[in-house]
């Protein structure tokens, strides 16, 4: 096993991000507007951590930014590049703009239009592939090796675990009494970071990763114990752009299996709804992705823990207007 993140490193990375990643707020959900939209109440308070109102829209700020940041001014010269369908394209955007890098990002073709425009607009240098995971990371080992770009992978690092990680131990300030922490999991960064931080602060904290039912590879890998790999064709079947990772991190994995407590599925149509009720009950604007920590607490509360308060992780607000609009109208 490699060694894992520590709690030092995570710490460090609080320091780093301090004035550039924002402390974003937690918010706690009332119980009498649930009711109105769920049809059992849950047992448990809730309380929704926004990372949506991070400057990119998304907790991939955190991670790019830890990483960049470290990288001695000769590397940053050479510029960087990454993978990924849009949060994490934006987290490196932002970082190499702040930083004064060059940024090259490989997005699948699949990725919301917005996202792709935002990560233009922060200066970064866009190159299209098809909208396999690993064709993009492909793409972008192919385009380091012949330009002298530092690769900034989208989870599979411990300076980006270390960097997610920092959204952990601001929940466990915020709320010092919580009992579960719900994360959403793709490529495994937050999930993973989020256990680490917690488990190694609070150990008695239960953390528990949130995926679509359609791109269920870390579900698998968790009840395998082993790293399984989904197709493309599979993954991308969700409507949670930022969930269609084909596998989640080797490191990541090993982080996931050493804190984390359990992984739960969710259906689209909860993810829409958990979409839904965010919007009713709240002034939080979820993308897809980013509801489905939600999700998971309103509709899957038989399979969690039974607890008093419980923290999802709002990882995105990137919410793609024309979906907004069909939310709203139904």
């Amino acid at each position: 096993m490699s060694d894992l993140v520590t709690l030092d490193e995570i710490r460090a990375a609080k320091e780093r991000l301090a004035g550039v990643a924002v402390r974003s707020a937690l918010y706690r959900i009332e119980r009498a507007r649930l009711k109105q939209a769920v049809a059992a109440e849950p047992e448990f308070d809730i309380y929704i951590k926004a990372e949506s109102e991070q400057p990119i829209g998304s907790f991939k700020l955190r991670g790019a930014y830890n990483m960049v940041a470290q990288l001695p001014p000769e590397k940053l010269g050479r510029g960087v590049i990454t993978y990924s369908s849009g949060n994490h394209a934006q987290g490196v955007a932002y970082a190499a703009r702040a930083l004064g890098a060059k940024a090259v990002i490989v997005m699948p073709d699949n990725a919301p239009e917005m996202k792709k425009a935002a990560t233009k607009a922060l200066g970064a240098e866009i190159v299209m592939v098809g909208p396999a995971s690993s064709e993009r990371q492909a793409k972008a080992e192919e385009l380091a090796a012949q330009f002298g770009y530092t690769i900034i992978p989208p989870y599979d690092h411990r300076a980006i675990i270390a960097g997610q990680a920092t959204c952990g131990l601001e929940i466990l300030e915020q709320l010092p009494n919580v009992d579960l922490i719900v994360a959403p999991v793709s490529g495994g960064g937050l999930l993973s970071g989020t256990a680490t931080a917690v488990k190694l602060s609070a150990p008695d904290v239960q953390v528990w990763g949130a995926e679509p039912e359609l791109a269920a590879d870390a579900k698998e890998s968790f009840d395998a114990k082993r790293l399984v790999k989904w197709p493309a064709e599979k993954t991308s079947r969700t409507i949670g752009d930022g969930l269609r990772t084909q596998s989640m991190g080797a490191l990541n994995f090993e982080h996931v299996m050493e804190f984390v407590d359990g992984i739960v599925t969710v259906s689209e149509e909860e993810i829409l709804s958990a979409m839904r009720v965010m919007l009713a009950a709240t002034k939080l604007v979820p993308e897809p992705s980013g509801a489905v920590a939600l999700a998971a607490a309103l509709y899957h509360a038989n399979e969690l823990p039974r607890v008093r308060k419980v923290a999802v992780i709002l990882s995105g607000g990137n919410l793609e207007p024309e979906l907004r609009a069909r939310l709203e109208a139904i």
